[in-house]
């Protein structure tokens, strides 16, 4: 049985994948079998992913590329495809987010979360499924979230994009299902990570700082995501064991979107 979520002898490509929940997909992925690439944006940030994951005793390779540009995209792919093969797993990771009012949110901000949120996995899914059409087989995984169904102040451009991306899964799916080519999604809930960590800090006068109550409060499990929670997730929707999954978004988020709270 557990054949089916073998992916030995399957290239993946983590978008943004050097650091917090990019570097655990990649990791899920390689410890599954898979030959993991990834992209960042500088040298020194795929250097210090390339140590992270040999700490996590799986080997990966890294590149500089700008996802949210074509002709670095292009690059990127053609360069995976020399050096190591035809990807057979993508997965759009890469993200940012700008917590502003709407009204005080600059165009060029809000512009800038769509470019890198949903045009990038337009561009990178788009370079890579003329290879996936032609070996036959292909997966996308898009890393959407849980404002891909929500609303929440400050966070209107990241929820459109996120939103958008819901769709561009579905639709992907509807284009390229017949060439046996599985697009899903995974939502992450809120996850224990570095940049979430002063929202998880006990206040000065040791009290638990406000949003941690209020996620764990809200959440039926009871406690922040961890990044390994979204590994079995993704090594399932790249391994035949999705096959027959298509244009499906899998929230792993503790169950917080089925809890209308107390």
């Amino acid at each position: 049985m557990t054949n089916i979520f073998d992916l030995t002898g399957k290239v993946a490509l983590v978008t943004g994948g050097a650091r917090s929940i990019g570097l655990a997909l990649g990791i899920g992925l390689a410890q599954a079998g898979a030959t993991v690439c990834f992209n960042c944006t500088s040298e020194k940030s795929r250097d210090e992913g390339l140590k992270a994951y040999e700490a996590a005793g799986v080997q990966a390779k890294g590149f500089v590329a700008d996802v949210s540009d074509e002709a670095s995209v292009k690059k990127l792919v053609a360069n995976i495809e020399c050096q190591v093969g035809m990807i057979d797993i993508l997965v759009n990771n890469a993200g940012i987010n700008k917590r502003v009012p709407l009204v005080e949110m600059e165009v060029e901000d809000f512009s800038k979360v769509v470019s890198v949120d949903l045009v990038a996995p337009f561009i990178v899914s788009k370079a890579v499924l003329p290879g996936m059409i032609a070996k036959g087989h292909g997966k996308i995984i898009n890393i959407c979230s849980m404002m891909s169904e929500l609303g929440r102040p400050t966070v209107a451009a990241y929820a459109s994009a996120k939103g958008g991306l819901k769709m561009l899964t579905r639709n992907i799916c509807a284009e390229y299902g017949a060439a046996n080519i599985q697009c899903n999604g995974i939502g992450p809930g809120y996850i224990a990570t570095d940049l979430t960590a002063p929202l998880r800090e006990p206040q000065p006068d040791g009290t638990p700082h406000p949003f941690d109550q209020f996620i764990k409060e809200r959440t039926p499990a009871g406690r922040w995501g961890a990044p390994k929670d979204l590994m079995g997730p993704v090594i399932f929707l790249a391994s035949e064991a999705s096959d027959f999954v298509n244009g499906h978004v899998l929230y792993v988020d503790g169950g917080i979107l089925a809890y209308l709270g107390k």
